[in-house]
């Protein structure tokens, strides 16, 4: 008889936790590569997009090293953010025995059928069960894009890599999408720990020190938790971790999304903190990447701008961030980085990841940073000069938001 796929956890705060946080590829690749290098059981991956370009390649490279060794390595990358892997690198990571699977591939339809816009765009990385990468952050070199080519200068992005009981929810939603899409049995448990044995005895002799390796993120332990979004028992957990601790901000609120169309829960949410005297400021994308996207959310600024939210467009490169931090100075900070952006697509049809962190330091740090990009590389928008833009860019903007509103009813979501 089958088992049943692993019970996934999630969204259960516990103080064991230490996060570090991670600024684009740059900071990331060398983390998650030295990572891999160090692995000694398994290594679950899950991307949108895998990318060889550049500093791709080095993470594809990691990937083989060790599933050469003898590491089990599982490699899920979405079938629309990535699709077919080339040719060339799909025949190497095979020959290296890296498994992978094309998270569901667009048939001759392609995404014609609404329910092909259910995507995989969580980005987590699990290596040997108790170390966790999780962020906004493909697998794409910084000044690499595969739509516009080289970048003048590296997309701003943000990733987290922690420690702590969150690691077996995020290893237990990555067993669970593995087994539905293998059709095989549960691996929580059953999973290949089942090395040979002189590897074994290798892990067994020295456990503590791997550890340690692994673990090099200092400091004091944090209260944290991994919080899902799934389209079967998880379908709205990341929008009310927002919603929550919108309502319980009293002095600030920093949110920096790529693609910012939040719902009219959330919009209003947004409009109470700043009317009760909250500070709110949002970053945004200021450089244009996709056309309905960033049509689609500007019809909502209105509204946010006459509460008196301060909204800046980050203009230097693609803003691809998916963060925020609440009264980082307060008695309450509240911090979150992941996949999940604002936007209907992500909190109503694809599979997220956020981790949300309530300590000082950390949201300190991220707000730090967020603070020092909307100085020295936001514009902000002036209300005024936002009432009256030119008629053909609000003609796009009306155009833009009534297809993602008529996207939504296609597929049956309010939102």
């Amino acid at each position: 008889m089958k088992k049943k796929p692993p019970v996934v956890r999630g969204a259960e705060f516990a103080d064991d936790h230490r996060v570090r946080l991670l600024q684009g590829a740059e900071e990331l690749f060398p983390a998650l590569i030295a990572a891999m290098d160090a692995a000694l059981s398994d290594i679950q991956f899950e991307t949108y997009i895998f990318d060889f370009t550049g500093s791709g390649a080095a993470v594809a490279e990691a990937l083989m090293r060790a599933a050469t060794r003898g590491v089990r390595t599982q490699l899920v990358v979405d079938g629309v953010g990535t699709g077919a892997l080339p040719e060339a690198w799909a025949g190497r990571l095979q020959a290296a025995g890296v498994q992978y699977s094309v998270y569901s591939p667009l048939g001759p339809l392609g995404l014609l059928l609404p329910h092909r816009w259910r995507r995989l765009h969580r980005k987590l990385c699990v290596v040997d069960g108790h170390l966790l990468f999780c962020g906004g952050i493909n697998v794409l070199d910084d000044f690499h894009d595969p739509n516009h080519g080289t970048l003048d200068a590296p997309r701003f992005d943000f990733a987290v890599r922690a420690t702590g009981s969150l690691v077996a929810a995020a290893s237990d939603t990555m067993d669970q999408l593995w087994w539905r899409m293998q059709a095989v049995q549960t691996m929580r448990g059953a999973r290949l720990r089942r090395l040979p044995e002189a590897l074994q005895a290798l892990r067994a002799a020295s456990t503590a020190s791997h550890a340690a390796r692994l673990d090099g993120t200092a400091g004091p332990p944090m209260r944290a938790a991994l919080v899902l979004r799934d389209n079967v028992r998880n379908r709205s957990r990341i929008e009310k971790a927002y919603r929550r601790a919108i309502g319980n901000a009293r002095h600030e609120i920093i949110i920096a999304n790529a693609y910012f169309m939040p719902g009219g829960k959330l919009r209003r949410a947004l409009v109470l903190a700043a009317r009760r005297g909250v500070r709110v400021r949002l970053l945004l994308q200021g450089r244009y990447e996709y056309f309905m996207q960033y049509h689609a959310a500007r019809p909502v600024y209105g509204a946010l701008l006459e509460a008196g939210v301060e909204i800046y467009e980050y203009a230097p490169s693609f803003l691809h961030a998916k963060v925020a931090v609440i009264d980082a100075q307060g008695d309450r900070p509240w911090a979150t980085v992941g996949s999940s952006n604002l936007d209907p697509l992500s909190l109503l049809l694809a599979r997220e990841a956020n981790v949300v962190v309530e300590d000082a330091a950390f949201a300190t740090d991220l707000r730090q940073r967020l603070v020092h990009a909307m100085q020295h590389a936001g514009r902000r928008m002036d209300p005024a000069r936002y009432a009256g833009r030119p008629l053909r860019q609000r003609v796009l903007d009306r155009i833009a938001f009534g297809l993602m509103r008529l996207a939504l009813w296609v597929t049956g979501n309010r939102y």
